[in-house]
């Protein structure tokens, strides 16, 4: 996630709103001088003096209670994948507005049902002005349920074989912080992962799409270093039972 919007196959970033910094009391990244040598640090400080990922007052309740923790159920991680195609070229927070209506548009991204749509469903869903009305998103949405399940039948679960491309520890950096956060838009495991889905005939999986979606579902932790969420996060993963 960056606070750009996606553009090649797709960067699925928070929408990073710059701080009201002539409100004395309103939290601001910790972006020292450069001159006086102090890195950034990618940290704001809320009201109760803790310190948060500087993108979190866009976000507030994604980025403390969803953003990063492991997800396991294939129906979620299925419906991830998908809003992250729908964003590519726009902001995550507009998604993020639409979920529950992208939720009853594609009958909560059950990919058995998404699977069997047809071209009457495409076309109810490009007149549904509460979503996202593109078709290639949609059609790519459909593709990629068909592929989903035959990847869960051949495999056993979804969930087990995107798990299983969670990169190791030492492909991770030793500290998150704004510069990494800037300059890695993807990662090695991200661009594995998007070559095996396409090897399957998946669309809109590009590796800033993928890197996204491994940051989302807690495949990796991103959480700045530092950020309250961090090592909560790390706590997670440490007990989270991978599947497969």
């Amino acid at each position: 996630m960056k606070a750009a919007a996606q553009t090649d196959g797709h960067q699925a970033s928070p929408e990073v709103t710059n701080p009201d910094t002539s409100n004395p009391g309103t939290s601001h990244p910790d972006i020292a001088d450069p001159a006086a040598g102090i890195p950034d640090t990618g940290l704001i400080v809320d009201d109760h003096g803790k310190p948060r990922c500087f993108w979190q007052p866009s976000m507030p309740d994604y980025h403390d209670h969803e953003w990063g923790r492991p997800v396991v159920d294939d129906r979620r991680l299925f419906e991830k994948i998908c809003l992250e195609g729908f964003q590519a070229g726009m902001a995550w927070i507009t998604i993020l507005r639409k979920r529950e209506a992208f939720r009853e548009a594609f009958d909560d991204f059950d990919m058995e049902r998404v699977a069997r749509y047809t071209e009457r469903d495409v076309e109810r869903l490009m007149t549904n002005a509460d979503i996202v009305r593109n078709r290639a998103k949609i059609v790519s949405a459909i593709n990629n349920a068909q592929r989903a399940r035959e990847l869960a039948d051949e495999t056993g679960s979804l969930a087990g074989w995107l798990w299983a491309h969670e990169p190791p520890p030492q492909d991770r950096p030793a500290a998150v912080d704004r510069h990494y956060w800037d300059n890695n838009p993807t990662s090695k495991a991200s661009k594995e992962l998007s070559r095996a889905l396409k090897r399957r005939g998946w669309t809109f999986v590009g590796p800033t799409t993928m890197h996204a979606f491994m940051q989302a579902v807690g495949m990796v932790n991103e959480h700045m270093s530092g950020c309250v969420c961090h090592g909560q996060i790390e706590a997670a993963r440490k007990y989270f039972r991978r599947p497969g």
